[in-house]
């Protein structure tokens, strides 16, 4: 899918071709749209195409007049013993006129930006732009990172009454969405440091203080996702050997049964 954004003083259109300053947001291209916005923003097709592959590691390099910034940017997950939430690339290249965005699947982050609901957004104010991206993402690992406890808390309580393998297999999707998680984040955190010492991209003061502010946020998530593995792991194993002990109380009541219903055989055989 391609689309083609532009913020005017009435607001931001759709074109039907690229313009200078205007957006372009492809989701899951086809090769004739890779193509098309190659051609027409004379971007090297292997930049565009780096955001479609799902093992692409978070980096940031310039190259041919273009500015390549890739993260890792947490989405829903439709199977849910893989975990609620996993991560993919978010490509954001910046040229001289434009500013371009690759993902593999819609998302949250993009999504907003095109139903205008950050309202300091210009598309013509790529710098400002990326760093928006950047502060959203963190916002929204933020929040995912609050869902996952939830989905925890309510797991643990469904475990004091069953105690069954089901929640424990929900509570490993859950540690595997936080190793995501954290992993994804740490490799964001080089990205963003590399912006602030290397400065890839022409920066404004109040550039510079929004860049400290994702910093931050993505400190913040990094910590969080650390501190509730930790949690979840210690309670995975807590549960893990309850319910071992339990088996254990079972399997001492079923001997002792046993050898209860077998003394009336040995004293027949006797």
């Amino acid at each position: 899918m391609l689309q083609i954004h532009k913020s005017t003083d009435t607001g931001m259109i759709t074109l039907d071709q690229v313009e200078n300053g205007a957006w372009v947001n492809l989701v899951n291209p086809s090769p004739q749209e890779i193509l098309y916005v190659s051609n027409s923003l004379n971007i090297p097709i292997d930049h565009i195409k780096a955001a479609l592959d799902e093992e692409e590691r978070s980096r940031i390099e310039v190259d041919e007049g273009c500015t390549v910034v890739l993260i890792d940017i947490p989405v829903p997950n439709t199977n849910q013993e893989d975990g609620i939430y996993y991560t993919i690339p978010l490509g954001i290249i910046i040229n001289e006129n434009n500013i371009v965005t690759v993902s593999l699947k819609e998302n949250y982050i993009i999504k907003d930006f095109i139903e205008r609901k950050n309202k300091s957004f210009y598309t013509f104010k790529k710098t400002r732009f990326l760093l928006q991206i950047l502060y959203k993402n963190s916002k929204l690992y933020l929040q995912y990172l609050r869902n996952i406890d939830k989905a925890s808390d309510k797991i643990e309580s469904k475990l004091h009454k069953s105690l069954k393998n089901q929640e424990l297999i929900q509570l490993l999707g859950l540690e595997k969405s936080l190793v995501y998680f954290s992993t994804s984040l740490k490799s964001n955190e080089i990205v963003l440091e590399k912006i602030l010492r290397s400065t890839p991209v022409k920066m404004y003061p109040e550039d510079t203080d929004l860049l400290e502010d994702v910093i931050i946020e993505n400190k913040q998530a990094i910590e969080m996702a650390n501190i509730y593995s930790n949690i979840l792991t210690g309670t995975m194993d807590a549960y893990a050997s309850v319910i071992s002990n339990n088996l254990n109380i079972v399997m001492k009541f079923l001997t002792s049964v046993t050898i209860v219903l077998s003394i009336p055989t040995m004293v027949a055989s006797f």
